[in-house]
């Protein structure tokens, strides 16, 4: 836990400029303000985890409703890490609002802040992301209309918003895979002395679902499931320390079948493991009527930690696991902490606080092309460039911010949008019309989206040693007709392939293509880079207009594209986002309904 501050980071949480918009508010966004009673509170005069989630929940379902015109049902929710505590006689203010709908659901971006209304501090609790489907009605299936964005903000989110279903399509499938991968890699549990035994963490408790716990279709708030959830969790965890724990983060998790007034929901919870600072608890819940079999409704893994008076984590007791199942747990909960770290680490994170080049590994591939693409889509939003030259209808654009000069050129060509992602997708290509690329290889294609690249250039000064740069290329198909194609680069290490004598190492923050579809046979290509002192050299005097070569380097480019136009290029790209999506669509709409 950090301590208090006066304001908001509003360019971190986007959601918290409208705040301060006096024309224009999004149609579906939806405020919340409660003050914290004792009645929301926990024994140490805190809000409520379970509370915050209900009211998380109730007011993203709102949101969700005002845009799809029918009711909604929580579908999913990505990771939550709580930042603050909140005291009873605060004021909690929750923002929500639908970034983009897709096929019959939709993203809606959830913002929560706390406010002293003594002081006027203001600070943010949690930001969170949570996946709505629209109920059928009965005229059929719903088609949700799609959301129109209108600021800067909200394309920026607008455009993020593809990329993290595309993270949500994946996660359980990454999930279970690198489990599966880890578990010999993890070794045998260690026997400690002292060791709490896990079987005296583990919970079960009973929920009867009551009118008040549903919504207007009957069907249980998923808020209030989660609120019972981290009930049970929060005494599991207490069990293990014998103290009052905190939660500090959720991982991302999916309802997996529907609830409803009656239904008697079984919530069982056990500590997994417990790390030096840290303990994973494992919830599920479970529901029936009747004689009739239980049905899994919900799984999640929450991590809480014990607080001293300064308000700094404890060192925590160690966990003897269960045979066999506990040690399972115990060992996969090693390996989530990993991808936790990995996903606070490399998406979570500024950039000005994470090395230009992160360490490659299968565990965080998904994370590192997340983020890879997502801050090409960042520069894409940006509307304050500054034309700099222009010349055979290529246009160069600069851009200053946080002390990192970002460029990008722009131009037409006359050649089909999917033709040219093909073409300029593969980089050992690129030396056909970029003097800068000496040398391509290709060093692992790890999936079809996303391979790594060995890129050595020439040397700009006399007698000094040529740069070699290990990129990560990142491939996107458009999500619909308002995206597009998408080919992000940046840097990364590889223990395979160090420095070496002959090349100085140069790093890639963020570069790349952006593909747009103006008719069947134009093109707009985009190509942006955030210039790292290994990138300045070869573009400053194009900067200062001493030198043209970008506009030579992209009429070549031009050329390179339309010499091959009709040419024959394999795609290996699998199916479109929106092809996985409805398919997506159409199990949580039979799981959930």
């Amino acid at each position: 836990m950090t301590s208090e501050v006066n304001h908001v980071d509003t360019m971190q949480d986007p959601l918290l400029i409208l705040e301060n918009e006096e024309t224009y508010r999004n149609p579906t966004e939806v405020k919340m303000s409660q003050i914290v009673l004792p009645c929301h509170a926990n024994h140490c005069g805190e809000l409520s985890a379970g509370q915050l989630l209900k009211w998380m929940d109730s007011t993203a379902c709102l949101s969700a409703e005002r845009h799809a015109g029918c009711s909604c049902i929580t579908a999913s929710v990505d990771d939550i890490h709580f930042e603050h505590t909140i005291g009873v006689g605060k004021v909690v203010n929750i923002i929500a609002k639908v970034n983009r709908a897709f096929t019959s659901s939709m993203e809606v971006g959830i913002l929560v802040t706390c406010e002293d209304l003594y002081s006027a501090k203001l600070w943010k609790v949690c930001h969170a992301f949570a996946t709505f489907v629209a109920r059928r009605t009965e005229a059929g299936k719903v088609q949700l209309k799609q959301v129109t964005p209108r600021t800067q903000m909200e394309q920026m989110e607008y455009s993020l918003a593809a990329e993290r279903r595309r993270m949500r399509l994946i996660h359980a499938e990454i999930i279970t895979d690198l489990l599966s991968s880890s578990t010999a890699q993890l070794g045998e549990c260690q026997e400690f002395q002292d060791a709490v035994p896990a079987e005296r963490t583990r919970v079960e408790s009973v929920e009867l679902v009551l009118p008040p716990h549903a919504n207007h279709q009957v069907s249980t708030f998923g808020g209030q499931i989660m609120a019972w959830m981290e009930n049970v969790a929060t005494i599991a965890a207490s069990r293990m320390c014998n103290a009052h724990p905190t939660l500090s983060s959720i991982d991302m998790f999916h309802f997996r079948g529907p609830s409803h007034i009656g239904d008697r929901l079984v919530l069982k919870a056990i500590v997994n493991n417990a790390f030096k600072h840290s303990m994973e608890v494992g919830v599920c819940a479970e529901a029936y009527q009747g004689g009739e079999p239980l049905r899994h409704i919900n799984s999640a893994f929450m991590t809480f930690e014990v607080l001293d008076s300064d308000r700094k984590p404890i060192t925590l007791p160690r966990l003897r696991p269960e045979p066999v199942d506990g040690k399972r747990r115990y060992q996969e909960a090693i390996a989530r902490k990993k991808i936790r770290l990995d996903r606070k680490y490399i998406i979570s994170s500024k950039q000005t606080e994470v090395p230009l080049s992160v360490p490659w590994d299968p565990s965080n591939q998904m994370y590192l092309s997340y983020n890879n693409v997502s801050a090409l889509k960042l520069m894409d939003t940006r509307n304050n460039w500054v034309l700099t030259s222009e010349k055979n209808k290529v246009r160069l654009y600069t851009l200053e911010e946080n002390h990192m000069l970002c460029f990008k050129v722009e131009m037409h060509v006359s050649v089909p949008a999917e033709q040219t992602f093909n073409l300029l997708s593969d980089l050992r290509r690129r030396k056909e019309w970029d003097r800068h690329y000496e040398e391509c290889e290709v060093i692992n294609h790890a999936d079809e989206e996303d391979t790594l690249y060995r890129v050595a250039t020439p040397c700009i000064s006399k007698g000094g040693k040529g740069q070699d740069f290990i990129l990560l290329a990142s491939r996107r198909k458009p999500c619909d007709v308002r995206d597009p194609f998408l080919i992000a680069l940046r840097s990364v290490t590889l223990p395979t392939h160090p420095p070496t004598e002959d090349y100085t190492r140069g790093e890639v923050l963020c570069a790349g293509f952006t593909i747009w579809e103006m008719s069947a046979t134009i093109t707009k290509i985009t190509y942006y880079n955030k210039a790292t002192a290994g990138v300045l050299p070869y573009i400053s005097t194009d900067i200062v207009g001493l030198s043209s070569s970008f506009s030579s380097a992209f009429s070549a480019c031009s050329r390179y594209l339309e010499d091959n136009k009709d040419s024959q290029v394999v795609s290996s790209s699998p199916a479109t986002l929106q092809d996985c999506a409805a398919k997506l669509s159409l199990n949580e709409e039979q799981k959930l309904q």
